[in-house]
């Protein structure tokens, strides 16, 4: 018997955080799942700017024959914003999208827990934070589960589900199903640090930034040798840039601090670039200068 909040049921979500990866997801639920999406972000200039993304990226689908005027509209209906937890409308499904900040979430998941139904599932983008310490902090642990979009979430097809410890069976097998309903394929891992893209990929964007620091080449002829030597499409100085080097840093402390491994130590230099504002692409400057672009 299926429950009552299968993931054929799920008519509403609410999505805390509108960056980048929020946004994402919250225009992927609305379009492909055709789900409603409400955007919960304290900042209402965030609101206003992530809204303006979304807009954007509706717009170049119906400039490349992607979608229609009367297709971009209907998402565009299906979509709200509030700034906070206490004025959100209610929904089936939750997805935290907020900064790789464990106390936050923790507060973000205690808030939503006496807000919402007992039967909503509240999942959190984290990409490299336990699932089960989140978890701890709602009301329903057996309700909570990690659900890593990759970015841009429009264009990336692979999702990770991560079951907490005391993630139940019908919350698993709900959020397999949505993820499918939104057009994504999932791998799923066990709730360890970095799951499985950050555990491979953060260490040798860490390890590129060691060598740029100690001068073994130039970031050019980094990228250049990574990109033609091993045919990825981008250098890994280049894809930090795109994930965000504050991003990129806060999950190589969680790594280091997680697992006690000296060989996940942060570099250096990527602690000095986001000392100095440098985050990369959304900043306009990182380890490559964007302001040209800006």
């Amino acid at each position: 018997m299926m429950s009552s909040n299968s993931a054929n049921t799920i008519k509403r979500m609410c999505v805390v955080g509108a960056g980048q990866m929020g946004i994402g997801i919250g225009l992927v639920a609305a379009r492909v799942a055709k789900l409603d999406v409400q955007f919960i972000d304290s900042s209402p200039a965030q609101l206003e700017k992530g809204l303006a993304f979304l807009d954007k990226l509706l717009v170049k689908d119906v400039a490349r024959g992607r979608c229609t005027e009367d297709e971009r509209a209907n998402v565009k209906s299906r979509i709200s914003t509030v700034t906070s937890i206490g004025e959100m409308a209610g929904a089936d499904f939750v997805v935290e999208a907020v900064s790789e900040n464990v106390e936050l979430k923790r507060r973000i998941f205690t808030e939503l827990s006496e807000k919402l139904p007992l039967d909503a599932i509240l999942a959190t983008n984290t990409s490299s934070i336990s699932i089960t310490k989140i978890a701890s902090a709602a009301r329903r642990p057996e309700n909570v589960i990690g659900m890593h979009f990759m970015n841009p979430v429009p264009v990336m097809k692979l999702v990770e589900i991560i079951p907490g410890l005391q993630t139940s069976k019908e919350t698993l097998d709900t959020t397999l199903g949505l993820a499918q309903r939104m057009g994504k394929t999932t791998t799923m891992s066990q709730d360890v640090p970095g799951f499985i893209a950050n555990r491979l990929l953060m260490p040798y964007i860490n390890e590129a930034v060691i060598a740029l620091q100690e001068g073994i080449a130039t970031k050019e002829d980094i990228d250049t040798t990574m990109k033609l030597g091993t045919n990825n499409p981008m250098g890994p100085l280049t894809l930090a840039d795109f994930i965000g080097l504050d991003t990129c840093l806060a999950i190589m402390k969680v790594l280091h601090t997680e697992l006690g491994d000296s060989k996940y130590r942060p570099a250096v230099l990527l602690q000095k670039y986001v000392d100095a504002g440098w985050l990369g692409v959304k900043s306009g400057k990182g380890i490559y200068d964007y302001s040209s672009k800006n």
